[in-house]
């Protein structure tokens, strides 16, 4: 099936119209540039210049949609007016087909046209002048660049413009595509800090009243009973404590304190007191000097994270903490008893070695966790220099 011609614009038919009714106009009133006894007017006969007119007011039309044909046309139409008496109308509706083929052309086009149209002006000035040794012959020259060069250069002007408004607005256009991804990533980045916050600070509370709970309901002794409510009670009080905190800096929305009132590892001493009240027995070595805040708060939450999963994960025995400095790097360890196969004491959302992986990659460090010895093992390597974030 042939391609359809696309429709002319309305304005360029409006052109076609009042060209046409113009140059008419012009005819019936008598008015050409040439008269009858010039030597370059072949085509005598009264009506010969309506048919050059014709021609280029049926070039408008393709002005847009098919412009180097409508100029190829145009440019066999002028000519042939030239034998003519000629009609100015034909001649102003050949400048704006030369316009229209710079402007709305290929590019290539657009850089040949003002090129091919200079060196006609310059020729069509020098070689009458130099032929017939009169000055006079210079004026060939200017009226091919009035018809000629004159709207090509301007339809290269309007082009460039244009141009450069479209690029503009593209950049535009990018730059804010741009800013909506960035907004839309840090978006992300801020829920995932306070998912992996409100994860350290809770799952370990909520851990421990799950599995004192189940003691309490499993065991028949009025004294574990009572214990274990107790704990329940005090884990459930300090979890509600941290969820106001965390809720506290939601509504705040400046975004730049840190729940929990960013602890420090002077507090791994009450961390470990609270696992061994959850009745983890647990052993604390820390060999550290002054490390930065973010290593000092990932290393916390590390240590938090492991001891709420030896909590629900970890078989009867000790479980050690050890942290070390070496070579401007913090080691964190964390190991305890590991049976394959025992089932977990508490449910798990999945998301404690997540989080603890992207603490370590924010800082530029490494993360591993998994059986070492017959112990389960959770080492994170934190540098106490900025490095590359992952």
């Amino acid at each position: 099936m042939p391609l359809a011609l696309p429709r002319p614009h309305r304005d360029d038919l409006r052109i076609t119209v009042g060209g046409l009714l113009g140059g008419v106009l012009l005819w019936v009133l008598g008015i050409h540039p040439r008269v009858a006894s010039d030597n370059l007017v072949l085509w005598q006969a009264p009506w010969a210049p309506l048919v050059p007119l014709a021609l280029t007011a049926a070039c408008e039309p393709l002005r847009r949609i098919r412009p180097r044909v409508g100029l190829l046309i145009g440019t066999v139409a002028l000519t042939l007016d030239t034998v003519t008496l000629g009609s100015v109308v034909t001649v102003v509706l050949y400048t704006d087909l030369m316009y229209a083929a710079v402007l709305y052309g290929s590019p290539a086009a657009a850089r040949r046209i003002p090129w091919i149209t200079g060196m006609l002006t310059v020729l069509g000035g020098v070689v009458p002048a130099a032929l017939w040794r009169d000055p006079q012959g210079l004026l060939i020259g200017v009226g091919v660049g009035v018809v000629a060069f004159a709207p090509a250069a301007m339809g290269w002007v309007v082009r460039n413009h244009r141009d450069a408004a479209e690029a503009a607005r593209l950049r535009a256009e990018q730059t804010a595509l741009l800013a909506e991804m960035d907004r839309a990533q840090a978006v992300t980045s801020e829920r995932a800090r306070f998912a992996r916050e409100l994860h350290d600070m809770v799952a370990n509370h909520l851990s421990a009243i799950a599995i004192h709970s189940t003691a309490a309901l499993s065991l028949d002794d009025p004294k574990t009973s009572m214990d274990a409510l107790a704990v329940i009670r005090e884990n459930s009080v300090e979890g509600l404590a941290e969820m106001r905190r965390l809720i506290g800096i939601l509504r705040d929305g400046s975004g730049d304190r840190e729940p929990a009132a960013s602890p420090t590892l002077d507090g791994l001493g009450a961390l470990v007191d609270g696992a061994r009240s959850n009745g983890l027995e647990v052993t604390l070595d820390a060999g550290h000097d002054s490390v930065p805040v973010p290593v000092e708060l990932a290393a916390y939450r590390i240590v938090q994270e492991s001891l709420t999963n030896a909590l629900k994960h970890a078989a009867s025995g000790c479980v050690h903490v050890a942290l070390r400095q070496e070579n401007d790097t913090l080691q964190v360890r964390v190991t305890s008893p590991y049976r394959p196969g025992d089932s977990p004491r508490a449910p798990g959302s999945g998301a404690g070695l997540t989080g603890m992986r992207e603490r370590a990659a924010l800082l530029g460090g490494s993360f591993e966790a998994g059986p070492e010895d017959g112990r389960w093992a959770v080492r994170a390597a934190l540098p106490l220099t900025e490095g590359d974030p992952a």
